[in-house]
C-alpha cells in the first residue's frame, strides 16, 4: 500500500489539506505528523507558514518540489477573532471571511500541485465538503447570475464544467421548490426506526437486525413516543410550524402494522400534521413490505414513500446481504401502486462489489419498466463502521467500478423517465469521488432531502442515533443536539435525550 506522510508545521487548514490529498490518492495510507515526520513514507508533504504565505513542500524517492499560497493582505483571521468582543458578530463574520479566503487560496495551490504530481483532475475540483449545491445556491443568492456562479465554481474551486452545470441546475430547482418554505418560523422532523431485516454489507448506520432485537421493539417505541410527545410540546411553545416529516432508519416497515399505527398515531396526536409540505416514510427493503402495512400507512397523510432495490441484479443482492429477490422488489413496488401511492422513490447504488456498467444498465432498465416518480442514485461510500471495510480482506478480490460513464448512464435513464436532478450531496470515501444525486418528476421532489442538505431550517431528529440540526441566525449558525446511537441506551436514557433537546431548542431557537 502506498504510504503518504503529511507534516503539519501549521495546522490552520489541516482537515482540508488532508482530505484533498486523500482524494487524489484513494486507498493510500495517509499519516499526519506535527513535530517530525516518520520514516518509511513513499511521499511526504510539509505544510509550513512563512510570513504571509503557506508553503507546501513535497518529496518522494525521486523528486522534490515546493509550491506556495500567498495570502491577500496577510491578515490573520485568528488574530482578528482574538481582538474582538465575543458578541461582535460583524467582526466574527469579517474574520470568517478572511479565513475562508485564506483557505481557498491554499486549496487552489495544493490542487494544482496534486494535479501536476498525479496527472489527474477531480470532477469536483478542490471541494472537500459534502454540499456543492449549497455552495452554488449561496453564490446565486448573493446576487450572481448563473454564468457568474459557474465561473466562480470553475476558477476558485476547480470544479469540472459538467459538475458545475449540475450544481447550478440543482441550485435553481431547489430555490424554486423551497420558495414557499418559511425558514425562520418552520422546521422539519426526522423520526428514526433503527431496525432492519438484515444489515447490508456497506451499511454504517445505527441499524439493528430485527431478529435479534424483536423483543425490544415495543420498548423502543414506548421511549420514542415519549420523546415525540415532549418535543412536540417544546416546539409548539416556540410557535414553530412543522413543514416536513421523514420517517427513516433502518427500515421503518420492519415494524408490524400495529406498531406502525402506534408510531403514526403518536405523531398525529402530538404534532400538527395538517398542510404539511411533505410526509415521507421509507418503506425501504422490499422484504419488509406487505399489503397490510401499506394500507395502514395509507390511513395517514403520508405523501411519499421509498421502495429501495439498490440494484436489480440478484447476484449483487446476495453479496451485499439484501435478503430479498429482484422479483420481490417488483412485487413490492406494484403493490404500493395498487394501494394508491402516487409518489414513490427508488434508491440505487452504483459502485457495488462486482458490478460493471452492463449490470448497472440492467438495473436502470428494470427500474424504467416500473416507472417510479423519483430515483436517488448513490455512489458507494464505504465508511469505517461498514462490514465491507471491517472485513475488507475478505472482499479485496472484488471490483468496485464507478466512473463518469456510469454516472452519465444514470442521468440519461432519469431523463428518459422525465426526471430532472433536484438535490445532490457527496460523502467521504465515495467510489470515483463522485456524488449522490436525486432525480424527480415535476412536483415529486423530496423536499426534506433538500432541506437536510441545504441546512436552511432546523431539523429535529427523534429516535436512537438522531442528530438534530438547530439552524438559526438566518442560516449562519448551526448547533447539533445528538441522541445516543445504542438502542438500549436510548431506551434507558430517554429522559436525558429529551432534556438535551429542551436545552438546545430553548437556547438556540
Amino acid at each position: 500500500m502506498y504510504k503518504i506522510g503529511i507534516l503539519f508545521q501549521d495546522r490552520e487548514f489541516e482537515h482540508d489539506i488532508y482530505e484533498l490529498i486523500r482524494a487524489f490518492y484513494p486507498g493510500s495510507e495517509i499519516c499526519s505528523f506535527y513535530e517530525e515526520e516518520e520514516a518509511g513514507c513513499d511521499l511526504y508533504f510539509r505544510i509550513e507558514k512563512q510570513g504571509d504565505s503557506c508553503v507546501i513542500r513535497y518529496e518522494d524517492h525521486e523528486n522534490k518540489g515546493v509550491t506556495s499560497a500567498e495570502f491577500i493582505e496577510g491578515q490573520s483571521s485568528d488574530a482578528l477573532i482574538s481582538c474582538v468582543d465575543a458578541d461582535d458578530s460583524e467582526a466574527k463574520e469579517r474574520a470568517h471571511a478572511i479565513r475562508k479566503e485564506r483557505k481557498d487560496i491554499v486549496k487552489i495551490a495544493l490542487y494544482k500541485l496534486l494535479v501536476k504530481l498525479t496527472g489527474k483532475t477531480l470532477p469536483w475540483g478542490n471541494l472537500t465538503g459534502i454540499r456543492p449545491a449549497k455552495l452554488a445556491m449561496g453564490l446565486i443568492e448573493s446576487g450572481m447570475k448563473n454564468t457568474e456562479a459557474a465561473q466562480e465554481m470553475r476558477e476558485r474551486y476547480m470544479v469540472s464544467p459538467q459538475k458545475t452545470a449540475l450544481a447550478i441546475t440543482i441550485a435553481n430547482r431547489e430555490r424554486e421548490i423551497l420558495k414557499d418554505i418559511d425558514y425562520e418560523n418552520g422546521y422539519s422532523l426526522y423520526v428514526g426506526i433503527p431496525f432492519c431485516p438484515s444489515i447490508c454489507l456497506y451499511c454504517s448506520f445505527s441499524s439493528y437486525p430485527l431478529k435479534q432485537w424483536k423483543n425490544r421493539v415495543n420498548q423502543y417505541l414506548e421511549a420514542l413516543c415519549k420523546e415525540i410527545k415532549e418535543v412536540a410540546a417544546i416546539m409548539k411553545a416556540k410557535g414553530r410550524k412543522l413543514d416536513t416529516v421523514y420517517i427513516g432508519g433502518g427500515t421503518p416497515t420492519t415494524l408490524e402494522p400495529e406498531q406502525l399505527k402506534v408510531l403514526l398515531d403518536a405523531l398525529m396526536e402530538n404534532f400538527c400534521c395538517e398542510n404539511l409540505a411533505e410526509f415521507t416514510i421509507e418503506a425501504g427493503r422490499p422484504d419488509s413490505i406487505t399489503r397490510e402495512k401499506l394500507m395502514m400507512i395509507r390511513n395517514y397523510p403520508i405523501t411519499r414513500i421509498s421502495v429501495n432495490p439498490q440494484t436489480m441484479n440478484q447476484e449483487t443482492l446476495d453479496i451485499i446481504g439484501r435478503r430479498h429477490t429482484v422479483e420481490e422488489t417488483k412485487q413490492a413496488f406494484m403493490l404500493a401502486r395498487e394501494c394508491g401511492f402516487d409518489n414513490i422513490n427508488m434508491d440505487l447504488i452504483v459502485g457495488l462489489p462486482g458490478e460493471d456498467k452492463i449490470m448497472v444498465e440492467n438495473t436502470l432498465n428494470e427500474v424504467k419498466a416500473l416507472a417510479p416518480d423519483s430515483i436517488t442514485v448513490h455512489s458507494l461510500a464505504v465508511k469505517r463502521a461498514a462490514r465491507l471495510n471491517i472485513f475488507k480482506d475478505k472482499y479485496q478480490e472484488m471490483t468496485f467500478e464507478n466512473n463518469q460513464e456510469i454516472m452519465d448512464m444514470t442521468m440519461k435513464a432519469a431523463y428518459e423517465m422525465e426526471m430532472g436532478p433536484y438535490y445532490l450531496y457527496r460523502q467521504k470515501n465515495m467510489k470515483g469521488n463522485f456524488e449522490n444525486v436525486g432525480y424527480a418528476k415535476v412536483d415529486k421532489a423530496g423536499i426534506y432531502n433538500i432541506l437536510i442538505m441545504e441546512e436552511k431550517q432546523p431539523i429535529i431528529a427523534l429516535g436512537a442515533g438522531g442528530s438534530s440540526k438547530l439552524v438559526f441566525d438566518q442560516g449562519k449558525r448551526i448547533e447539533r443536539v445528538e441522541n445516543v446511537k445504542d438502542v438500549t441506551n436510548y431506551i434507558d436514557r430517554i429522559d436525558e435525550m429529551i432534556e438535551r433537546k429542551r436545552k438546545g431548542i430553548n437556547t438556540w431557537l
